[in-house]
């Protein structure tokens, strides 16, 4: 049954959206299809995404907040906790919608790993294909000199890593507080980590990996613009 639904309702699926996209958009070049699919899901997802962004200024609030009243009531513990539970209260943050696009991303990734791995030959492909899409012949999966489906490629997880170092620097170097032993090692490990895990799967989870970070940054920006958070007056005092 599971095995059914898998098939029928999300492998299946995919597989036709891949296959018509790489014959209609892309010029048979299966890379650009697989980065069209890409946004084209991250697209349709945006409305949690935005959520989740909306949520992620709430925790920046709530952050500065609590580290206002550290600062103003440290002599006075029971009150600050006080305070602290009534910010919380307030700032009912939600993350379901982070976790929606989180595990839609997992599950696509999960679905194109099968379609490289099951390999997508004619006889395969005319396999899975609904009777309205036309078959494309044999698939190009080359993209720029590289084998979609090679493993173990240098290149591809290389720049994801590199681009996770950017990222995470980036985002350190906001950081008023200073920095932890536990972010020092999550700025070396975590990237380190992502390309022994990509360097092991095909080079096709590295386009759609890189594809979906670099339409997260986008929308992470204009979201900045959006959901701004309001100013308020410096100096209100906490009452007593």
């Amino acid at each position: 049954m599971l095995a059914l639904i898998w098939h029928d309702y999300l492998y299946q699926p995919l597989f036709n959206a891949l296959i018509w996209i790489y014959s209609n958009w892309t010029d048979h070049n299966l890379g650009w299809a697989v980065v069209y699919l890409t946004i084209i899901l991250r697209v349709v997802l945006l409305p949690f995404t935005f959520v989740s962004e909306k949520n992620l200024v709430k925790d920046e609030e709530l952050e500065k907040e609590v580290v206002r009243l550290n600062k103003e009531l440290h002599n006075d513990l029971v009150l600050k906790k006080e305070q602290i539970r009534k910010i919380l209260k307030q700032k009912k943050v939600s993350y379901w919608s982070k976790a929606i696009v989180l595990v839609t991303q997992i599950l696509v990734l999960v679905l194109l790993y099968q379609v490289f791995l099951q390999g997508i030959t004619g006889q395969k492909v005319m396999k899975n294909l609904y009777s309205f899409i036309e078959y494309p012949g044999k698939i190009n999966t080359v993209f720029y000199g590289f084998e979609l489906g090679k493993v173990h490629d240098l290149i591809w997880p290389g720049i994801v890593m590199v681009y996770l170092w950017v990222e995470i620097y980036i985002e350190y170097r906001k950081r008023k507080n200073g920095l932890t032993k536990s972010d020092f090692w999550y700025f070396i490990l975590f990237p380190a980590f992502s390309y022994l895990v990509l360097w092991a799967l095909p080079m096709v989870k590295s386009v759609f990996i890189l594809t979906t970070m670099t339409f997260s940054v986008i929308i992470h920006q204009f979201s900045k613009l959006i959901f701004r958070p309001k100013k308020k007056p410096v100096g209100v005092p906490v009452h007593h």
